[in-house]
């Protein structure tokens, strides 16, 4: 049965805090809330915990997973940036966007795209989001929290708590942060492509090219 922490949306109580870092570190899958929706969070390092998120989600390999990061340093050991690409992100983060970039050597070849050999980047700007983050002193592996069947993440944590109860091991509850993903931006090739529009604004690329 999952345990259940009412978080201050923005003034997150740092011995909760503590204790949700605690849990991901021992392997144990989370929902939490970001700046577009709630999400799923593992330790990045953890094999059945990552299987676990990608069971609630039903998604397989080719799915891409999002690294959580706290800014744009992180990133840096996880995906290849070059200038042009660090501006833009620059411009971009924290918010609402999820990138695709190609992975470093330092991202573990499960966690990977089988293929492309890509990974999903993102800095969010929610607060509890990002105290979790300097809590465990590392990205942490995301997923937009979609049930199956489902064209919506829920807002509303006690509805995640009925579904999820027996299938995560903590819900962050901050109260409704929306129901809309990020925007989802692959940054692979000589232009932005945009995957999937959602929270974040368009307006940042619509000068295209990086």
């Amino acid at each position: 049965m999952a345990q259940y922490f009412s978080i201050h949306p923005t003034h997150p109580q740092l011995r909760l805090v503590r204790r949700a870092a605690e849990i991901v570190r021992r392997g144990g899958l989370i929902a939490y809330p970001t700046d577009s929706c709630y999400a799923l969070g593992c330790h990045l390092g953890d094999a059945k915990a990552v299987e676990r998120l990608r069971r609630v989600r039903r998604m397989d390999e080719r799915h891409h997973l999002t690294l959580m990061c706290r800014d744009l340093s992180e990133i840096s050991a996880y995906a290849i940036v070059d200038d042009a690409r660090f501006r833009l992100l620059k411009r971009a983060t924290p918010g609402s966007y999820t990138f695709i970039l190609r992975a470093t050597r330092e991202v573990p070849r499960r966690l990977a795209h089988p293929k492309r050999k890509t990974i999903g980047v993102r800095v969010p700007a929610h607060p509890v989001a990002h105290s979790l983050l300097a809590e465990l002193d590392e990205p942490m592996l995301s997923a937009t929290l979609l049930l199956p069947g489902e064209n919506v993440p829920p807002s509303d944590a006690q509805a995640i708590r009925a579904t999820l109860e027996h299938q995560v091991d903590l819900i962050l509850d901050a109260g409704s942060c929306g129901t809309e993903p990020s925007t989802v931006i692959d940054l692979t090739g000589d232009e932005p492509v945009v995957v999937r529009a959602g929270k974040g604004s368009l307006e940042l690329f619509a000068a295209g090219g990086v």
